[in-house]
């Protein structure tokens, strides 16, 4: 069960006074309107959200539909409804990718960095991004470096300095390589 589904059908009137109706008894489509004054359409409505969301079943008997509640949704605890199967680990990781997604997409055009971040964190997925251009198998001459980064802005000295300071290329007499 999906408890955003389940919250959303909550959050509407009509569907609660399906749900308590149905909490005294099984009912049809036709009962439901009269008892509550409704259109059979907006009944019909209702139930498929709530059957969607797993609040309702139905089960046909000669020519009617038969709705009643789900037993294993009445049996939740509202700690049940509201925990989250997901791992933290994981929630904060998809929230990174997208926040890393996101500044790429505001800092680049066409494969061309349009300005350099001034902020940190976004300075610094920028400068990631950037070099997963270098080998991490392989040194690089100074000259090879700023080609490399010239592709993407013309500051390249700046882009190049940010890249060994943020910890993400090192460099020795005269070489550079990818950590």
């Amino acid at each position: 069960m999906d408890s955003i589904e389940i919250f959303k059908c909550l959050s509407d009137k009509s569907r609660l006074g399906i749900i308590n109706s149905l909490m005294e008894e099984p009912m049809y489509v036709e009962l439901l309107t009269e008892r509550l004054g409704l259109s059979a359409s907006t009944v019909s409505f209702h139930l498929k959200k709530l059957m969607d969301a797993g609040i309702v079943s139905s089960e046909k008997e000669q020519y009617y539909t038969i709705y009643s509640l789900n037993e294993k949704f009445l049996s939740l605890t509202l700690g049940e409804l509201v925990k989250d199967d997901r791992k933290e680990h994981e929630i904060l990781k998809q929230r990174e990718e997208k926040y890393r997604q996101k500044v790429i997409d505001s800092f680049f055009s066409y494969d061309k960095l349009k300005e350099i971040p001034v902020q940190h964190k976004k300075r610094k997925i920028i400068l990631e991004k950037i070099v997963e251009n270098f080998d991490k198998n392989r040194k690089y001459t100074e000259k090879e470096v700023n080609i490399i980064i010239a592709d993407f802005h013309d500051d390249f000295c700046t882009i190049r300095r940010d890249l060994i300071g943020f910890g993400l290329m090192e460099r020795k007499d005269g070489m550079y390589w990818r950590k």
